[in-house]
């Protein structure tokens, strides 16, 4: 695919591909990360999701802006990801209870937040492996409010929730959180 096709935006100006890709590719990025926490896995999540912006550009129908609807294909891609790496590791695992190896155990990898200070490092960890514990929804409202620093309204409309749900959300996402937290703490 070359980097130079030509799509048109919302103020109906010309735009190349590579124009939109290097105005979005660390949001998605850092999106993907946030999902996978992993790199490699990240990068992946991040060029499937620019295929599928390439791919799908003239279904675009301007009825939210740009930016709402590639965090839209990007969140997607990273559900649908997890989804199917998880399906992987269920295979993986029943795998090993058939074939009866008690040496062959999953470790999980060890994440480090990129913007994370480093003398919080462990909170952080413990943070992110709470919100890994809740609903997609609930995941994707902690991200796009708290970490992505998106607003409530910004929010309602990448979820296309209203406004009150994405705040009822947030809430019960909230709570949630405390709960795992406050068990991780009595381990």
């Amino acid at each position: 695919m070359s980097s130079n096709i030509k799509i048109k935006n919302l103020e109906n100006n010309k735009v190349s591909f590579k124009e939109i890709f290097f105005l979005y590719q660390k949001m998605v990025y850092n999106l993907a990360l946030q999902y996978s926490q992993n790199v490699e896995d990240a990068e992946e999540i991040t060029q499937d999701v620019f295929v599928k912006i390439s791919d799908k550009f003239e279904s675009f129908k301007n009825q939210s802006k740009l930016k709402t609807w590639i965090y839209r294909i990007a969140i997607n891609q990273s559900l649908d990801f997890i989804k199917a790496k998880n399906a992987q590791k269920r295979i993986f695992f029943s795998s090993i209870f058939r074939i009866g190896d008690e040496k062959n155990f999953y470790q999980p990898v060890n994440f480090d937040h990129p913007g994370a200070v480093l003398e919080q490092k462990e909170d952080i960890q413990e943070i992110f492996k709470a919100i890994n514990k809740l609903t997609a929804q609930q995941k994707t409202v902690i991200i796009l409010l708290k970490i992505e620093g998106n607003s409530q309204s910004e929010t309602s409309e990448i979820m296309e929730l209203s406004e009150k749900a994405v705040e009822s959300l947030f809430q019960r996402a909230k709570k949630n959180l405390e709960i795992i937290l406050t068990k991780n703490k009595g381990k």
